[in-house]
Order: C-alpha cells, then structure tokens, then sequence
C-alpha cells in the first residue's frame, strides 16, 4: 500500500447554483450540474470536461480531449483517485471535517485498501452496468429506501495540474439534482 497525497478544497455555491471549487494546491474549478448524473467543469488551467456519477461509489472524468480517468468516494468526504496515487478531501462539509478529523489521526491512508481503488478502465458495457446501478440506488433514496451515495471528480496533469486529482465526492441524490436543505440544491458533499 503506497501513502496517497491529500489534496484538500472547499466549495462555494454561487448565485448563478454553479459551484467555485477552490483546492490548496492553488487550482480551481467551476462546476455545473448538467442533469441528474453529470456536471461540467473548467479550471482555472484551460482544462474542462464532465463528472459523471456511476455506481458503486465510481466517478468518470471524461475531459474535453477525450481522455477519462475514474474516481471513487471512500466516504467521509474523501475521493481516492488513480491508483491510491492521490486523496481529495472535502473540507467544505461535516464528512469533509471527518476526513480531516481521521487524516489528522493517520486514518485515511491506514483505511486505503486496494478494494477502494477505482478502476484503471471499464468497458462500455461496465460502465452501463455502474449507470443502472446508481439510477437504481437514486429510486431506492427518492422512495425512502437505502443506497450508496457518493461522487468524486477527477483530474490528471493536464486538467489538475498534478498528476491524477481533481473532485471530490460526497452525499448526492441524483433524482433531485443538486441535494439541498434549503432548496438551494447544492449539497457541500457533492461529487466533483
């Protein structure tokens, strides 16, 4: 198990219900849901493209060139990207203080297993199965029932500027769009 870089952001919802993503390393992104499983993107490096929440807890990043890169939210506001090379943690949120809380403590890389990584690739036919998955787990919230929640976004060096990290991921129930208290529709655990 190799020791993953934490890259830590904080989101901001802006007027317009887009979100400004601010990470420590000094990127930005700006971010808009597009419909109930995608949200488009740019950064402040001339990168830009979609997330799209699958199932499983697995975000694809397709960028605008047309290369994907995949994600997975290990909970507690952190996403873990490429080959456990990388973990975004949430700041903006109460899972994103837990993470910090647990990253403070030494947990979140002693909780990284290889069950958590995401994949390097999925096959057209994967990923239809990780999109029936999560539009069957966004009926079970929307009726009451249980089911896996999360997101990330990703990014590689030319997107993110470092090598493999972009979003985060966190609580989101795509049959509402952006998940919110307030109606605002924006939860501070979205994926990314």
């Amino acid at each position: 198990m190799n020791r993953p870089r934490e890259t830590p952001y904080r989101d901001e919802l802006l007027a317009d219900n887009s979100v400004h993503r601010r990470y420590e390393d000094g990127r930005e992104e700006w971010r808009r849901r597009e419909d109930g499983t995608r949200v488009r993107w740019h950064d402040n490096q001339g990168a830009s493209g979609t997330d799209e929440q699958l199932g499983g807890r697995i975000i694809k990043r397709v960028h605008s060139d047309g290369r994907v890169t995949y994600g997975r939210d290990i909970g507690y506001g952190r996403t873990v990207w490429g080959r456990g090379e990388t973990v975004l943690v949430n700041r903006t949120s109460f899972g994103g203080r837990m993470g910090v809380l647990l990253g403070g403590l030494g947990l979140v890389t002693l909780a990284l297993t290889a069950a958590q990584l995401p994949p390097e690739e999925l096959t057209a036919e994967e990923e239809e199965e990780l999109r029936q998955q999560q539009q069957q787990s966004a009926a079970q919230n929307s009726s009451g029932g249980g089911g896996d929640a999360g997101g990330g976004g990703s990014s590689d060096a030319d997107a993110g500027g470092d090598n493999g990290d972009g979003g985060d991921g966190g609580d989101w129930d795509s049959s509402d769009g952006w998940n919110s208290d307030d109606g605002g529709g924006w939860s501070d655990d979205d994926f990314g």
